[in-house]
């Protein structure tokens, strides 16, 4: 885009992590804003770090996988700010789970907000961004959404599928004014690993202290996701491992998968886990068949 003053961005997830910190980061730059979440604590925090001069804020508390609240949004939104120009489909939440152990209902859940959180608010909002005289679309995907990694069936399945999604609409709006830029974290230090679903608790605490000690800040995130919709850049990968479990996938796209999963298997000490949980899973089934 070619300039984010006096704009209006639409923001979901905008209660913490990246989110708060791509909405400080465009108040900055003076964009208005249109922040969306189901914490109505954590998004008036956000809208209170907010400059207090200049800038039109509006809060939205909804559940973005609630479909008639999403799509009634499109006209609170526009009373409230007359129009829009960015839309930032950040939502997310993940749990911590093997297949074999995870309800079908956390599978949904996880759905629910990653996938369709993102086509709804699209579906939503789109003909107000057909409507703007330049416009842009942000989705969320991650590195998770590149490989594919054991205990996150239900987050990878919805990553990939953001996506998918992206990649197609963007071919759709090829030759518009409504650019689009699909973007892959990698360990950004938000709260969604504290906020997983788990039925392994030693293996979630694990993976909230690697968080802690080695991911990236979400200002860093924040920078690089404006810089990318200046440059109305399609793809975006965040954080070095992401980067290199891209390079690994592309290039081997079976063995590349393998070797970043076991490093970060590694990495992370999950190995005697999974071990464990795969070990239960094939000792249920049997009896179960017996």
């Amino acid at each position: 885009m070619k300039t984010l003053r006096d704009r209006t961005a639409v923001l979901t997830g905008a209660a913490s992590g990246i989110g708060r910190a791509t909405a400080l980061a465009l108040a900055a730059r003076g964009c208005h804003l249109a922040l969306v979440d189901r914490d109505a604590a954590g998004l008036a925090q956000t809208a209170s770090l907010l400059p207090a001069a200049g800038l039109r804020v509006s809060q939205h508390v909804l559940d973005v996988s609630d479909r008639a609240a999403m799509l009634a949004l499109p006209a609170t939104v526009k009373a409230a700010h007359g129009a829009v120009h960015l839309l930032i489909n950040n939502a997310g939440v993940t749990t911590t789970h093997s297949f074999h152990e995870q309800s079908l209902e956390d599978f949904e859940w996880v759905l629910g907000v990653n996938l369709w959180g993102v086509v709804y608010g699209t579906k939503a909002f789109l003909p107000l961004l057909l409507a703007a005289d330049e416009a842009h679309i942000v989705n969320i995907s991650s590195i998770f959404g590149i490989v594919g990694i054991p205990s996150q069936t239900s987050y990878c399945a919805s990553k990939f599928a953001v996506r998918g999604f992206s990649e197609a609409l963007a071919e759709e709006l090829a030759g518009t004014h409504v650019g689009l830029t699909v973007v892959h974290p990698g360990g950004i230090a938000t709260n969604i690993a504290a906020n997983a679903r788990s039925a392994d608790e030693a293996g979630k605490a694990r993976m909230v202290r690697f968080f802690e000690k080695h991911a990236l800040p979400p200002e860093a995130a924040a920078a690089q996701i404006l810089r990318a919709i200046d440059r109305k850049q399609p793809r975006l990968l965040i954080t070095r491992e992401a980067v290199l479990g891209d390079l690994f996938k592309r290039l081997l796209p079976t063995w590349g998968n393998r070797r970043f999963v076991q490093t970060l298997v590694k990495v992370m000490r999950m190995g005697n886990t999974l071990q464990e949980t795969q070990e239960a899973a094939i000792a249920a089934a049997r009896a179960e068949q017996a």
